[in-house]
């Protein structure tokens, strides 16, 4: 069974920043493509980041491109989001997802962590 566990969140002001990592057991994490949503109060599920399982292909919403860097460490199993210049607009519970199936962004996760709370305020 794969089990993943965010940590990381916290409260920041406005302007700073945060580092979330994703420890992975139970898998071949390696050979995963890994994402990053969140949710905010009163809002779906938004995709934030994905990362192939070399690390090679990245992608970030346009909300969060030039700020949010995602990455991983394969000898580690764990993946990380680095997130700068936070905005009141990043508060959410973030989780971190492996893919299953279909285009990183928007396709099949199929493990998800229990999520952990980014709150930005000014």
């Amino acid at each position: 069974q794969v089990q993943l566990v965010e940590s990381g969140g916290g409260s920041v002001q406005t302007g700073g920043s945060l580092r979330l990592s994703c420890a992975v057991s139970g898998g071949t994490f390696s050979t995963r493509n890994m994402g990053w949503f969140r949710q905010a109060p009163g809002k779906g599920r938004e995709f934030v980041a994905a990362i192939s399982w070399s690390g090679g292909i990245k992608y970030y919403a346009d909300s969060v491109k030039g700020r949010f860097t995602i990455s991983r460490d394969n000898a580690k199993n764990t993946m990380y989001l680095q997130m700068n210049s936070l905005k009141s607009e990043d508060t959410a519970v973030y989780y971190c997802a492996a893919h299953r199936a279909g285009d990183l962004r928007g396709g099949e996760y199929g493990y998800w962590g229990q999520g952990t709370q980014v709150t930005v305020s000014s």
